[in-house]
Formats: C-alpha cells, structure tokens, sequence
C-alpha cells in the first residue's frame, strides 16, 4: 500500500473508487469556474454516503452548468441515481451512491451550512489549485 496522493483519474478505467469519484467531481467542477471546492470523508461518520462534495457557484446558471460538466464528465463510470434542484440551480444535489454532491449559492450555503453540519468529516486533499479556488469577484 503506498501513500495517498490524488492525481488525476486515468480516463480509460472503468470503475472509479469513491475517492476518485469524489475528485473527479472537485475536478469536473473546478473547469466550470466553482469555488469553495471541499471533499469530505463522512463514511466513518454516517451511512449515506463515503464522499460529501460541497461547490459553490455564483449563479443559477452556474450551478446548473456545474452539475451538467460533472454529470458528463462521469457518465462513462455509471449514471447519477438522482438530481435534485438541477431547474431552478440554487442548490443541485447529485447522488452517485457513495458520493453526494451539493451545489450551492453561496448564501443557500451559508444558510444551511452543511460544512458545519459535517465539521468533524476529514477534508479530502484536494489539488491546490482547486482547494484554493475563490469567487473571482474576491480577488
């Protein structure tokens, strides 16, 4: 067994682990111009699921196209059970069975705050790039 590191999945395998689920969401996400990108590992805190990827997007716009890249970019690994909130965009959740995906305005966000709901989840480590990825209007 060798040391964790994320990298990029290769694009020719088949099946994807959680981990690599979850990363290729962040990933996916990241190319739509997302922020606030966080990976948590919550499959020693529930059963729902073993990935929690929380996005924010400026936009209903956004968000839906946020939601179109990842659900793309992953259909050769097997098909989204369900989306929720994909019409309006304001928050889009995306159920891969061992990855859940939220979509969020930032103020939907804060409301709801499931990053604090979920504060004891260990953080995936994502590639810098990503992890550091903020609204452009904050720069």
């Amino acid at each position: 067994m060798h040391a964790h590191t994320t990298t990029l999945v290769p694009f020719d395998k088949q099946n994807l682990t959680s981990s690599e689920r979850a990363l290729r969401c962040a990933e996916l996400a990241f190319d739509k111009k997302a922020y606030n990108i966080r990976a948590l590992d919550i499959s020693k805190i529930s059963s729902i699921a073993d990935y929690l990827v929380i996005i924010s997007g400026s936009s209903d716009k956004q968000n839906q196209a946020i939601a179109d890249s990842i659900r793309t970019g992953l259909k050769k690994f097997g098909k989204v059970n369900d989306i929720e909130g994909a019409r309006e965009g304001k928050w889009i959740v995306m159920d891969y069975g061992d990855v859940l995906v939220h979509i969020f305005h930032d103020e939907l966000r804060r409301y709801y705050d499931l990053d604090g709901l979920w504060n004891r989840a260990p953080e995936m480590g994502l590639p810098e790039q990503i992890r550091d990825a903020r609204k452009e209007s904050d720069f």
